[in-house]
């Protein structure tokens, strides 16, 4: 088994798989890539169990087989190369010799066999979204989810597909996000929910991707399939809570302010905000926002005064300040509009601008009890 391959190409390919592989993995053999080769065609694969992702790269060879190679000491030894043709020969001493231009290494392989097989989907649905949709979904989403174990439906964004459009939802009890697209549709009714791990090595290799991702899934897997990746991930198990139920319908009292400005505020004040509630107030009364916060147990306290445009009641009302700085932060508009009824009920931001057609964005935040 032998084939010739560049450099730079095979380490690019496996530094985004070398994101699958965990650093402390129960079985010894999902510390390697494996390596199957079919004349022109090399297809490298890495997996932890509960997610598989593989690349079919073309290389020059005349042979075939499969082994499995240490992945950290390969990419060790591909990010010192320059540029240049590599030429890996399996050798019968159990070894995998790479020649470049200016020397000979020898890594040991394991059998190809060793390698757990990844599962067949068996009668899969199947939705097409653009590469770019999917990677807005998951980046507006990700961070709201959950890092609680007792709550795992908790901790991975739920996908919902209907001929109508497709909508993401992430939230951890106390922020949610929900991005719906209304101009990507599926051809079936389905929903499922997709683990941190797989959609954040997704996001991070989509953003650069024009191509339709083909999203396969049956009650247990789904297969992400474009370029020349494919990602196989279990889903979680479980009942996703009606995040429906959570979103307050009727909000009288909407404010409309300048993002950045507002944003750059509350970073400033939360400065002075409790160390472990990080409680930040709103207090609003006609044209002006007052943002402040204070921590009793050291004497520190911010207040900081803006011009908004507010319709509804005077109103007082406490956020997670940690919170509030991730929602705004990752909404791009340059105006924002936050929605509420009463200092009790859960505020909703939206972005006023800068949205494409179909494309929604509802971030809700929990208030948190003031005390006067």
């Amino acid at each position: 088994m032998k084939f010739i391959v560049s450099s730079s190409y095979l380490l690019k390919q496996l530094q985004v798989l070398g994101s699958v592989i965990n650093s402390n993995n129960t079985l010894p053999i999902l510390d390697n890539f494996l390596f199957e080769l079919d004349n022109n065609e090399l297809t490298v694969s890495a997996s932890d169990l509960e997610t598989t992702m593989s690349a079919t790269l073309s290389i020059d060879s005349t042979s075939k087989g499969s082994v499995a190679v240490p992945a950290k000491l390969l990419l060790e030894i591909l990010k010192t190369f320059p540029e240049q043709p590599l030429t890996f020969t399996v050798e019968d001493n159990n070894t995998v010799e790479i020649s470049s231009n200016s020397g000979k290494y020898a890594l040991a392989y394991a059998a190809g066999e060793e390698f757990p097989k990844s599962v067949n989907l068996e009668d899969p649905s199947v939705t097409l979204v653009p590469a770019d949709v999917l990677a807005t979904a998951v980046s507006k989403t990700i961070f709201a989810a959950g890092n609680d174990d007792l709550r795992p439906v908790m901790s991975g964004v739920f996908f919902q597909f209907s001929p109508e459009g497709l909508t993401f939802v992430a939230t951890d009890a106390h922020k949610l996000v929900k991005y719906a697209r209304a101009d990507v549709k599926a051809s079936q009714v389905a929903d499922f929910i997709m683990p941190k791990k797989p959609l954040n090595i997704l996001k991070s290799i989509l953003g650069s991707s024009d191509a339709e991702v083909k999203i396969e899934y049956n009650d247990s897997n789904a297969t992400f399939s474009f370029d020349n990746y494919i990602l196989m991930c279990r889903l979680i198990d479980g009942k996703y809570p009606n995040y429906e139920a959570v979103i307050p319908k009727e909000n009288p009292n909407k404010l409309l302010i300048d993002r950045s400005l507002f944003l750059s505020s509350v970073r400033r004040v939360a400065i002075f905000s409790n160390k472990t509630t990080h409680q930040i107030r709103l207090k609003i009364a006609g044209a002006e926002l007052n943002v402040s916060a204070e921590d009793i147990d050291y004497s520190n306290k911010a207040e900081e005064r803006l011009t908004c445009d507010y319709q509804g009641d005077d109103l007082q009302i406490g956020f997670n300040s940690r919170f509030l700085i991730e929602m705004l932060t990752n909404l791009q508009s340059d105006v924002i509009m936050l929605e509420m009824s009463l200092p009790n009920r859960a505020g909703i931001l939206t972005p006023a601008d800068g949205l494409e057609e179909g494309e929604t964005v509802t971030m809700l935040v929990m208030p948190v009890m003031l005390n006067s």
